[in-house]
């Protein structure tokens, strides 16, 4: 890891002064990636995107780093919330722009091939002389459609205030957008998704680890440790394993969603994808060892 990428040109300065001081430290401890995953809980490919600038450290992470460096954390934690706060905006400017695009979009399908001005609303479509006027079945069809959008209006804004936490809530986000778009606003900065939107998805590229994770369950099989990860403002589940062997494969299973994870050689230390849970108790994670023993966290 002695030899970086460059960073990518369009990244905020606080973002890119952040990273070249985890690289450094991670140059002066001269940890590879494997020992950075070893020694902190994160895995090798998370640490290979926050040193490259593609995923912002979560803040456990970067305590975690400090611990293993013998560096202080202070001065990293004042980075870090610089570096946050510009990733929240950059993310903000891109939600925007998504849903101008959307609004964009929207306004052609209703104005039609030709016609329209991008200006007709759910209620009035446009009016034009009689002679011109569409067939009472392209009529239907154009109201049909200005109504599609008018509830898809008013979905995106339920959703975000129904679907964050766990029990009922989770299940109403049954049909949520993805992430960037179920109410990110409400949520803690850098969490990205929540209850079923989670499912499937990293625990760490969606901001759900670090310092928002327990330990739900936990099991020793062999040499390896098995365990629930569980974050109540994600409402998800994850099943994680230490001390584990090439071969060595985790699944999680909540609601009869069940997501695998495997380790690889030079690791020890692997997770599964979230599944969505109501709470800490839903989910039950098992592990099957390469030299054939199995184990559950019951």
């Amino acid at each position: 890891m002695a030899r970086w990428k460059a960073l990518p040109e369009e990244l905020d300065p606080q973002i890119g002064e952040f990273t070249r001081q985890l690289r450094r430290l991670v140059d002066q401890g001269g940890l590879s990636a494997a020992a950075l995953a070893d020694r902190t809980g994160y895995s090798r490919t998370s640490w290979e995107r926050y040193l490259n600038g593609r995923l912002l450290a979560p803040r456990g992470a970067v305590v975690a780093l400090a611990e293993v460096t013998g560096t202080s954390p202070v001065h990293l934690a004042t980075l870090w919330e610089l570096a946050e706060r510009a990733w929240s905006r950059a993310e903000s400017r891109q939600d925007r722009t998504m849903e101008q695009i959307r609004i964009t979009r929207a306004r052609a399908e209703l104005g039609g091939p030709g016609g329209g001005t991008g200006t007709a609303t759910a209620d009035a479509p446009p009016v034009s002389p009689p002679s011109a006027e569409p067939p009472p079945g392209k009529r239907r069809v154009l109201f049909f459609l200005a109504g599609a959008v008018a509830v898809l209006v008013v979905l995106g804004t339920l959703f975000p205030l129904t679907g964050r936490g766990g029990g009922e809530g989770a299940g109403q986000a049954v049909d949520s957008p993805a992430p960037s778009a179920t109410g990110a606003a409400d949520l803690p900065p850098g969490v990205k998704c929540v209850g079923v939107g989670c499912t499937g998805k990293d625990a760490e590229a969606m901001g759900c680890g670090g310092d928002l994770v327990t330990t739900a369950g936990t099991a020793t099989v062999g040499a390896a440790t098995l365990e629930v990860r569980y974050s109540r403002t994600c409402g998800a589940a994850w099943g994680r394993i230490t001390g584990a062997a090439p071969g060595d494969r985790v699944r999680v299973t909540a609601d009869g969603e069940t997501r695998w994870g495997a380790a690889v050689a030079g690791e020890t230390y692997t997770y599964t994808p979230m599944v969505a849970v109501g709470r800490a108790g839903e989910a039950e994670a098992c592990v099957s060892l390469a030299s054939g023993r199995t184990g559950c966290t019951g």
